[in-house]
């Protein structure tokens, strides 16, 4: 993904609330895995709020959720991750 095209995807998650949150629990959960994957099908971009009781670091949840869902990540600022991933059946956002 080159610089444009995140700095647009960027753009777009300014106005995207953050509707998931990680916490104590971590990212390691299949249902939660299960949950994020369809949330990206259904949006193609989430924003994931970081609590602050959360084992990892905001950047560390970014990689393993990007691994996991095999979704680009896009930005990681304060407590908050924000992923994309192209759907497959019905993709809106054009890059």
């Amino acid at each position: 993904m080159t610089g444009k095209q995140r700095a647009y995807l960027r753009s777009l998650a300014n106005t995207v609330p953050a509707q998931h949150q990680i916490g104590k629990g971590g990212a390691e959960s299949p249902a939660l895995l299960k949950m994020l994957s369809d949330a990206l099908e259904a949006n193609e971009l989430i924003k994931i709020h970081v609590l602050n009781n959360c084992d990892y670091t905001p950047k560390e949840i970014c990689a393993m959720l990007a691994e996991a869902l095999g979704a680009e990540p896009v930005q990681v600022i304060g407590q908050k991750v924000v992923l994309y991933r192209p759907s497959e059946k019905h993709p809106t956002i054009v890059i």
